[in-house]
């Protein structure tokens, strides 16, 4: 029953690779070979890459999801991505650094945590406390906006631009920084 749950809530693995500095064209040559392969995985649904700010570091944060924590391990131990991280580890500062979460876990779990990840209540309670305001004040914003160009009107276009902007500040504005808020709450 458990693994019928997480079956059909999807995983996420994240991904850190911290490249040198004088092989960063190198390692983007890798991601072209890597990611048709990845993406041509059962399961897989999205991938995100957060390239580095040059610079100012040099890590690259690969966001990969599957539909179940099965396919995305079936990827992540396959002899296919083995062979491609053993020819980018000439590209690396440290090894090739990943984590797998699913549902929304990865928002909870602390850096360099492998297993704590606070109950589901105090997930589903801290989601709801940070979307809530969200909800009620990106339209507040957006509504204007879109008034200006005569598009207040179309509902699907609004609610896609709203939804976008409240998912981006969650997940890149609110949940890192509200999480450690409240960690002492969640992890207790």
């Amino acid at each position: 029953m458990a693994s019928e749950l997480t079956a059909e809530k999807g995983a996420t693995v994240v991904i850190t690779h911290r490249v040198r500095d004088d092989k960063l064209a190198e390692y983007e040559e890798w991601l072209n070979e890597i990611a048709p392969l990845c993406k041509a995985s059962p399961g897989y649904l999205d991938w995100h890459i957060v390239r580095p700010i040059p610079g100012l570091t040099a890590t690259y944060t690969v966001i990969i999801r599957f539909d179940t924590e099965a396919n995305l391990r079936a990827w992540i131990e396959s002899p296919t991505r083995a062979r491609l991280i053993e020819k980018a580890r000439p590209f690396f500062v440290k090894e090739d650094d990943f984590f797998i979460s699913s549902g929304l876990d990865f928002w909870f779990t602390p850096p360099g945590a492998k297993a704590q990840v606070p109950v589901r209540w105090k997930q589903y309670l801290a989601t709801w406390s940070a979307i809530y305001p969200l909800v009620l004040g990106v339209p507040m914003i957006v509504t204007p906006v879109l008034a200006r160009f005569s598009l207040a009107d179309n509902r699907l276009l609004t609610t896609f631009v709203v939804t976008g902007i409240v998912v981006f500040l969650m997940v890149y504005a609110v949940m890192p920084r509200y999480t450690k808020l409240i960690k002492r709450w969640l992890f207790s």
